[in-house]
């Protein structure tokens, strides 16, 4: 499968110090770094990446198996550093949609895209950011980590950052045990930053894009591998989602689609033989949903990073100046990639339902206004 090509623009001064150039309207994906940051994972991971929701919560899954379909949520981006009001709002409108949900059809568990805690993922703010927004969330939170979650440079208004990378993560969701961390919640025991969750009817693959966007260290292939071996083995009787911080594609004018991303992910649908049914991003404080044709498939990539921090319209990512509003589906600049929806004014966020035969998203808005509560905006299947 042949990768989108996106490589280091040629210098334009003799320093090469007048700011990086905007990438051509309409191309959802930006350049390659030329220097990339990449902070260690502290620990090592262990022999046994994967694990069956069962472990984790028995009764839930006996339900999903008894109903034939599994509901979750899923978002990024939520630390409300600046105020938790918008992400209080829509952990409130995700707990309506478990305490309404007639039976078989209540979220399992909400599933987080990354960017818990911001700006460096601290110890001791999970408690503000974090454990109270969702004290009323009765279900299991699982996540992968954001680029906020790994990071240790410390940003106008932050605390001092005095941890290693990601160490508030892994206290509160890789911890060897669950402890009570908190009142409402005890901590979760996933096994990795990265890992498989195999749930009834889809396995979902989670990934940590590191702090700029990439698998490993250039030279590395560590995640890369276990990408590529959980694909392989992946049951085919299931979806399979993957999930990443950084986006593989995006048309917003602050980001774009990471390369080192795309690039890893096309490599390993070459290398497994598996083309994943969806793929689902946060990062960018929008949502955007795109196609793409891979082998006669059409599979969504989605971006949901409008979970919280964004606490008012004009702290959201917009699309780039050009587009102005683009009539939908638009065409992007690669052949093969489609912008079908996408949301840059009110947060929101997804609500997915597997079964034997199809994915079903459904992306609610909970307006920055107040209400409604949620309004359905979005729905596709895959």
């Amino acid at each position: 499968m042949p990768l989108h090509a996106h490589t280091i623009p040629p210098f334009l001064t003799r320093h090469n110090a007048v700011g990086k150039l905007r990438r051509p309207d309409g191309d959802p994906v930006a350049q390659l770094k030329e220097m990339m940051r990449f902070l260690p994972v502290p620990k090592p991971a262990p022999s046994s990446l994967s694990v069956p929701l069962s472990i984790f919560d028995p009764k839930a899954n006996h339900a999903a198996e008894q109903s034939g379909k599994i509901v979750f949520h899923c978002v990024g981006d939520t630390g409300g550093i600046h105020g938790t009001a918008t992400q209080d709002a829509i952990a409130v409108a995700m707990e309506e949609q478990i305490t309404a949900a007639a039976a078989g059809e209540a979220p399992a568990f909400f599933y987080h895209l990354g960017d818990v805690i911001y700006f460096n993922g601290q110890s001791t703010l999970y408690k503000s950011e974090f454990y109270e927004p969702y004290q009323y969330y009765r279900a299991l939170v699982f996540a992968v980590p954001g680029n906020h979650d790994g990071d240790t440079q410390t940003q106008k208004g932050d605390l001092p950052d005095t941890e290693p990378s990601l160490f508030g993560f892994m206290q509160n969701f890789c911890d060897t045990t669950p402890q009570h961390v908190s009142p409402y919640r005890m901590s979760m025991t996933q096994p990795y930053v990265y890992w498989t969750l195999d749930a009834p009817f889809v396995t979902i693959v989670g990934l940590y894009s590191n702090v700029e966007g990439s698998l490993d260290a250039r030279g590395r292939n560590e995640q890369q591998q276990f990408l590529e071996d959980q694909m392989k083995s992946a049951s085919k009787d299931k979806k399979l989602l993957i999930t990443v911080h950084h986006p593989p594609f995006s048309l917003d004018s602050a980001h774009g689609g990471c390369p080192d991303i795309l690039s890893a992910l096309d490599r390993a649908i070459s290398t497994s033989g598996r083309i994943p049914d969806a793929v689902l991003s946060g990062h960018v404080h929008n949502y955007q949903r795109f196609s793409r044709k891979i082998e006669g498939r059409t599979i969504p990539y989605i971006v949901a990073g409008a979970g919280g921090y964004a606490n008012d319209a004009r702290s959201m990512h917009r699309l780039q100046k050009g587009l102005n509003k683009p009539a939908l589906p638009y065409q992007t600049t690669l052949p093969d990639v489609t912008l079908e929806s996408y949301e840059q004014d009110e947060p929101g966020f997804l609500r997915v339902t597997a079964t034997s035969k199809q994915l079903k998203f459904e992306y609610f808005l909970v307006p920055f206004a107040g209400a409604p509560p949620a309004r359905a905006f979005d729905t596709f299947t895959a």
